[in-house]
């Protein structure tokens, strides 16, 4: 044995390491300096380096590993050895708790190896799939992401895309439709299947290292806690929102009763009828989910955008606050929404973390019921302006006063008059307060403290459900 040689050797294969490339610059991007630790270093030198980089290393005071597809090497294709890389990174995910990162940038499975690596993609989804709802997982899209490597991407919690990336299922250029946009970061985030679009990459992993700093190690690791100040502009987003409640920007009231700056939008490009966003509450992470403005539309894919979004908090058992402002679900004949409708109720009675409800203007029929109901949350809370029905309040008014109608000189004036009254008398906040329907009236600039109250009294919240496989209501 020639000591010597071997040395020299080592550093051969070390230089090739050292080599700057885009999926290395991009783990240096992620990674807190220094931190990030390389696993499977040498595999596939043989030939050629394999077009992944795949470890470890911190976010913050998390522990994160991360592969990297690397187009420097066989074009980032998908390769036996490329495969069993990232089968490890899973692996030890799997046994030691820790989040996933996995950035995409690849043209796909090598061909030569076509049978292999539909059995390695086979692999690699399974152990995804696995660990799901056990470990936060993000994918990040920098290049293209094709094929099986698409839903490899939109299995994770959490997609984040640059805008010049492409992820499609089916190249563009041979689906029958010719959409213009199909593809690009637009698509996928008007379709709601990216959570966050970014500028570029850097811009990207700044908001994966957002995104991990607020989320638990695993679903059994409580969530970070951060130090926290409010908004001062509050009290003015509060009081515009109330002035105008039929018009409410939920992304305002979520700002106003977060701590400052902590807010991180999820699906803003997908059915914007309703806000979903995770942010801070007296350094505590919170999930939100607000309807626009009463007059927005609350079709199926808001339903669905909801949904997912409350079984993500509930996976890792991060409080739900809702803030409810609708006149309930669209009027259409699509049989789509009884289907999306169903999903949302059966994700928010399904979810054992702890819910609150805040009804800030309308909660109208079966989306009342879904969305804010004391029987489906913890806590509900009203403000002074919100109004509970089972039916739209111009038309119950329609069928309960039509006669008192008869007559009238204006009648758009008269029937406005019968809402007041009928809120006054039925359906407003204060009348369910004395029904029990809520737990409390609040003052909406009370809004921020009654919610830190709610949150640290149900900190321990526990909660079992039936023993069973899974449920069948999310399909």
């Amino acid at each position: 044995m020639n000591p010597e040689s071997k040395m020299k050797k080592l550093a051969e294969y070390i230089g090739k390491t050292e080599k700057n490339t885009p999926a290395r610059d991009r783990l240096s991007t992620l990674f807190d300096d220094q931190t990030f630790v390389e696993l499977n270093t040498f595999a596939g030198f043989g030939e050629e380096t394999s077009g992944v980089i795949t470890g470890y290393g911190y976010i913050g005071e998390d522990l994160v590993y991360a592969y990297s597809q690397d187009m420097t090497a066989c074009d980032g294709a998908v390769t036996k050895v490329n495969a069993n890389k990232i089968k490890k990174v899973y692996e030890l995910a799997s046994k030691t708790g820790c989040p996933i990162v996995a950035l995409f940038d690849s043209n796909g499975a090598k061909l030569e190896e076509a049978n292999e690596m539909l059995n390695a993609y086979g692999e690699i989804l399974a152990l995804s799939n696995n660990i799901s709802g056990v470990v936060p997982q993000i994918a990040v899209v920098l290049g293209t992401c094709a094929g099986t490597s698409a839903l490899m991407a939109c299995g994770a919690d959490f997609v984040v895309m640059a805008q010049k990336a492409e992820l499609f299922l089916n190249a563009p250029s041979v689906v029958d439709d010719k959409n213009q946009d199909a593809g690009t970061a637009k698509f996928a985030a008007e379709t709601g299947v990216v959570s966050i679009v970014a500028e570029d990459d850097d811009i990207a992993l700044e908001q994966v290292r957002k995104l991990i700093s607020v989320l638990p190690q695993n679903n059994l690791a409580p969530a970070p806690l951060f130090e926290s100040s409010e908004n001062t502009n509050a009290n003015s987003l509060i009081a515009k929102a109330v002035a105008d409640i039929d018009h409410m920007c939920a992304k305002s009231v979520i700002e106003a009763v977060a701590d400052v700056d902590s807010v991180i939008e999820i699906n803003a490009s997908y059915a914007t009828g309703v806000v979903t966003a995770l942010a801070l509450v007296s350094g505590a992470t919170v999930g939100f989910v607000a309807n626009n403005e009463t007059t927005g539309e609350f079709g199926a894919n808001a339903c669905d955008k909801a949904a997912r979004f409350v079984r993500t908090c509930d996976a890792f058992n991060i409080p739900v606050v809702t803030l409810v402002n609708t006149k309930g679900f669209k009027v259409t004949s699509c049989p789509k929404l009884i289907r999306e409708g169903s999903k949302l109720a059966h994700a928010y009675a399904e979810a054992t973390t702890p819910k609150i409800s805040v009804i800030c203007g309308q909660a109208i029929g079966a989306a009342y019921i879904a969305m804010a109901s004391s029987q489906n949350h913890d806590v509900t809370l009203a403000w002074p302006t919100a109004a509970i029905s089972a039916m739209g309040l111009e038309a119950t008014v329609e069928f309960t006063s039509h006669d008192r109608l008869k007559g009238a000189t204006n009648l758009e004036t008269a029937r406005a008059e019968l809402v007041e009254e009928y809120i006054d008398t039925t359906a407003g906040a204060f009348k369910a307060a004395e029904n029990g329907f809520v737990n409390a009236v609040i003052d909406p600039v009370d809004t921020r403290c009654a919610l830190i109250h709610a949150i640290e009294m149900l900190a321990g919240k526990r909660e079992s459900r039936l023993p069973k496989k899974h449920s069948n209501s999310v399909i």
